[in-house]
């Protein structure tokens, strides 16, 4: 399936690992020219010169003035921007009970305000061309909400809030505005989630991913490239009737429809 994205211009924020990477390859692969973005900007670029068209771009994501020069310097290196992913580092684990108002806080700003501030750059742009692909990278939390991510959950419920509101205003203008779930993807992030777990439960790191795996129906973790495939879907062409949704890449790990 040609997914119609060659000379596409896509930017991906946190694309120097896990999914944001895998989403970032995967986008190369189908003939885009991709915006790698992350803290360490030497990673960035060493990453992008590995892929046929890119670049590489320093990127704090909850920093206002990082946002802002990445945009720029990502339009000035390749033009408008046609695809924007959204991505970053999630809230650290926590219960509902003990969240207080730095957490509260915390979340939004890691979570809704990057998210909501790089749709407000590159959205007018997308309206105007009569097209554009917002993704944003989310988690099974959305749809059933993951035990000691009290964070997580709200502030990506709130962007999934924000984002599916966000679709239904642009829809017309050829703009689609989705959300791509993960469950558990074998990234550094669950790698971190398991041995928090194993931590706090006084078991085996190994035992614990066991534990994992085994209550998903497919039996095993993701790939990221998995992920990645998924989400440039999303931003292709044969996906133009496709928005507001919330995709789940999850091996059948929520048990909803």
């Amino acid at each position: 399936m040609d997914l119609g994205l060659r000379g596409k211009n896509a930017f991906v924020a946190a694309s120097t690992g896990g999914l944001g990477r895998a989403i970032a390859e995967a986008l190369s692969a189908e003939g885009a020219r991709v915006i790698v973005t992350g803290r360490r900007g030497e990673l960035a670029m060493l990453i992008a010169a590995s892929l046929p068209s890119a670049v590489g771009i320093e990127l704090d994501v909850t920093d206002e003035a990082s946002r802002a020069a990445a945009i720029e310097q990502a339009t000035a290196s390749f033009g408008p921007i046609d695809i924007l992913v959204l991505n970053g580092p999630g809230p650290v684990p926590g219960t509902a009970a003990a969240l207080d108002a730095d957490g509260l806080t915390d979340s939004i700003e890691r979570l809704v305000t990057p998210g909501r501030d790089f749709v407000s750059r590159v959205l007018p742009g997308m309206r105007e061309r009569g097209w554009g692909r917002i993704v944003a990278v989310g988690s099974s939390g959305i749809v059933s909400p993951l035990p000691n991510l009290a964070s997580s959950n709200l502030g990506r419920a709130a962007l999934a809030g924000y984002l599916k509101t966000l679709a239904a205003e642009v829809a017309q203008d050829g703009v689609t505005v989705n959300l791509l779930l993960p469950g558990r993807i074998a990234t550094d992030r669950v790698a971190q989630l398991d041995a928090a777990r194993a931590d706090r439960e006084g078991l085996d790191v190994a035992e614990v991913a066991r534990r994992s795996q085994h209550s998903i129906p497919a039996g095993r973790y993701g790939r990221p490239a998995e992920f990645g495939a998924a989400a440039a879907f999303l931003c292709g062409e044969p996906a133009a009737y496709i928005t507001g949704a919330a995709l789940r890449c999850d091996g059948g790990l929520v048990s909803s429809l």
